[in-house]
């Protein structure tokens, strides 16, 4: 595919080094040299140091044609005129980064794409979406739901009270157990497991179930005994936390605990009196005990310091919380957070990265998510009639390797997958793919016409 990205700034470059890494025909724009200094020297990609907005540079750049445009610098009315411009001389979709919540209602997504911009991202929505899934269940560390949560896929921390470790998974999680193990994260390898694989203490396993099992899920990896989130502590007052907040379910209280004092005053007035803003530092041992963090189920650390938030989520965990969120933007700091036993981590490049690459896919993509932690990518793909998913049961398919599908949604029921499962046209099917090429992938679920 041949893709410009407009903005060297963190997701244009983490998009750049993803797509090229897949030798996707890449062209970055940026307007700094200095910023397209870091990135050109080690990937295999064409950059153009000018003006983004200038149709000149768009021309250079060969949108016309382009299968994607994207664009992702800090200033949303550039990216919305790059955007614009770039239809208008010919690109196939564009993708533009905002920074207005009120532009993600439907009709004004709907307006924008009368003007030429095919789909809008809002990356601290996303992160404060991943915020309160986590919140919501104090026992997983990653959530990710298919139609509302009819399907349910869980990563899950396994401790010593799990009652299904060491044991073979085929004894465990047959066709007609209400879960299934579609992969396990051990010692930084990510593992697709057969039936002879067994679950080991510490691992990170990725289960997917119905949501009427959930209960059921919980009590075999020993997971009971943790409360439920009743009231979270933020530490830093940027938008993603605003967010965060806003979105919350009713029964979640949140304090905020922000160092500047001008942010304090901000804070306090778009909430009024409806959120504990606290003028501090989240890592304050003396100022944690007088907030009560003793009677705090989550602690969610959001400064723009990777290394801030996890020192204050170790701080959080030492002093008894069971379940602590941190924004990680570096990725290099990842694997040292998850290493820490930090929780559920959140990058909001990586999540940004995930809903641009759905535009990607040739097949009926709903929803992509890549988790960090698994170096992995779960898709939500509808198979058209007359696909080759939809020709023969699961198990005769000749999947790739390193894929594996989870469940489906059929009409308003979620079901799990196992070998013998015929997949029908119009379902909603889980893919876990782990280093496999998920445009590949796609092509399953099309019609076989469409790419020959």
């Amino acid at each position: 595919m041949r893709i410009v990205i407009i903005g060297a700034y963190a997701i244009g470059a983490h998009l750049a080094r993803i797509l090229s890494r897949r030798n996707e025909d890449i062209t970055l724009i940026d307007d700094d040299e200095e910023r397209l200094s870091h990135i050109e020297s080690d990937l295999d990609l064409l950059t153009i140091h000018d003006r983004p907005n200038s149709i000149s540079t768009l021309k250079e750049a060969r949108v016309k044609g382009a299968d994607l445009v994207i664009a992702v610098t800090p200033d949303e009315n550039l990216n919305a005129n790059c955007c614009i411009l770039a239809k208008k001389l010919g690109a196939k979709k564009t993708v533009a980064r905002i920074n207005n919540a009120e532009d993600m209602k439907p009709n004004n997504q709907a307006f924008f794409k009368e003007l030429g911009i095919d789909s809008l991202i809002y990356p601290e929505m996303l992160a404060a979406e991943d915020i309160n899934n986590g919140l919501k269940m104090s026992w997983v560390r990653q959530r990710w739901d298919v139609h509302g949560g009819a399907l349910v896929m869980l990563g899950i921390k396994l401790r010593e009270s799990c009652e299904i470790l060491n044991q073979p998974l085929r004894d465990i999680s047959g066709p007609t157990d209400p879960f299934h193990i579609v992969a396990i994260k051990r010692k930084g390898e990510t593992i697709i497991p057969g039936g002879n694989d067994e679950l080991k203490l510490y691992d990170l396993a990725y289960i997917m179930t119905t949501k009427q099992f959930i209960p059921y899920v919980r009590k075999i990896v020993g997971k009971e005994k943790y409360a439920d989130v009743k009231n979270v502590m933020i530490m830093g007052g940027g938008t993603t936390a605003v967010r965060a907040v806003q979105t919350m379910p009713e029964y979640m209280s949140a304090k905020i605990i922000e160092m500047n004092p001008a942010r304090c005053e901000e804070l306090n007035n778009l909430f009024e009196n409806d959120v504990l803003v606290i003028n501090g530092d989240g890592r304050d041992i003396p100022l944690l005990i007088e907030e009560n963090i003793s009677n705090t189920q989550a602690f969610v650390a959001l400064t723009g310091n990777a290394e801030t938030n996890i020192l204050a989520c170790l701080t959080a965990k030492r002093m008894g919380v069971r379940k602590t969120v941190a924004m990680v933007e570096n990725l290099d700091y990842v694997s040292m957070a998850e290493s820490l036993d930090i929780g559920t981590i959140v990058n909001k490049k990586a999540i940004a990265a995930s809903h641009i690459y759905q535009m990607m896919l040739d097949a009926n993509v709903i929803n992509v998510r890549f988790l960090m932690t698994a170096n992995a990518d779960v898709a939500e793909f509808i198979p058209e009639e007359g696909s080759r998913i939809t020709k023969k049961p699961v198990k005769d398919l000749g999947l790739p390797r390193g894929v594996t599908i989870g469940g489906l949604v059929r009409g308003e029921e979620g079901m799990l997958v196992s070998g013998g499962t015929q997949i029908q046209a119009g379902d909603s099917v889980m893919v876990f793919c782990h280093e496999a090429d998920m445009q590949k992938v796609g092509k399953l679920f099309v019609k076989p016409s469409l790419f020959g």
